[in-house]
């Protein structure tokens, strides 16, 4: 007796191809576009979303947007510090790095995280080159200045984007590392999420993404509920001025004001927690985190 061939699911094929169609009209108008996606969280951390987060640069890659990688690597280096039995020391979600700490960042960054996730975007179906700031003299910097000497943090200065450009216009994906040379060219380590913003407007990206580990900017740090979907930058800097956005958050919305400034039409701080984070934000009619603009 010949077995029953297995019938198709019509309602989910149905499903399948009302998500690409609603996807389609922001695929149009992405397409040739630069997304800075800053890289950081959870969703490198643990396992199964890096992989998720991976194949989603990926596929906006095939799609036709060019995507620009900025990695942290925070948990990965404070390990690294753990081991040579140095305690890691944050101000306002900057890392205080002395002569040693920044050369063990360097280390880290660029010599594990960076070739690390290059590979595996290679395993993913990606052509991906890993970068520094140093590169092509792609950042200039400086020592980071204020209130407390946080040692060997920087601030960018100046950015040449046209080894970037470069690159992802020849269907490559820029994965940078937020290390960079300094006026005096000593190493500084750049918090990944100032990088990033800086990054964006040179590049001309039309958006910025950060990947975060709560769901956007808060009304109330201990509320999720409280999200707020939608900033202007005035009201984003009411909310700093306020301490209503506090910690690591601070980079964070800074970094999108500073896109803005830059020339980028689009911020968007979304939780890097969820299964597929980037691509609902950017290919869906619901955005699922903060959108920071302009006006």
């Amino acid at each position: 007796m010949q077995a029953k061939k297995n019938q198709p699911d019509m309602e989910g094929l149905r499903q399948r191809a009302a998500v690409l169609i609603e996807a389609l009209p922001y695929l149009q108008k992405f397409r040739g576009d630069t997304i800075v996606v800053k890289y950081g969280g959870a969703a490198m951390v643990d396992a199964e979303l890096r992989t998720e987060v991976l194949r989603d640069i990926v596929l906006l890659e095939h799609v036709g947007l060019h995507p620009v990688v900025v990695h942290g690597g925070g948990p990965e280096i404070s390990e690294m510090m753990d081991k040579l039995g140095k305690k890691p020391e944050f101000v306002e979600g900057q890392r205080v790095s002395d002569a040693e700490t920044v050369e063990v960042a360097q280390m880290v960054l660029t010599g594990k995280t960076n070739p690390g996730l290059v590979a595996a975007l290679h395993q993913h179906g990606g052509r991906a080159i890993g970068l520094s700031g140093k590169d092509g003299a792609m950042v200039r910097a400086r020592k980071r200045e204020g209130e407390r000497d946080l040692g060997f943090v920087g601030e960018v200065v100046d950015v040449n984007p046209d080894l970037v450009r470069g690159l992802a216009a020849q269907g490559s994906i820029p994965v940078i590392a937020p290390i960079a040379a300094g006026e005096e060219g000593e190493t500084l380590n750049i918090n990944a999420d100032h990088f990033a913003g800086r990054l964006a407007g040179p590049l001309g990206a039309s958006k910025l993404v950060l990947l975060t580990d709560v769901r956007g900017v808060l009304r109330d740090r201990s509320d999720e509920k409280s999200l707020i979907s939608e900033l202007d930058a005035e009201a984003a800097r009411e909310l700093m001025a306020a301490g209503q956005v506090e910690a690591g958050m601070i980079p964070k919305v800074q970094a999108c004001l500073d896109a803005l400034a830059g020339g980028v039409e689009r911020c968007h701080i979304i939780d890097g927690r969820l299964p597929h984070a980037l691509l609902m934000e950017l290919l869906t009619d619901v955005g699922i985190g903060t959108m920071v603009v302009e006006r």
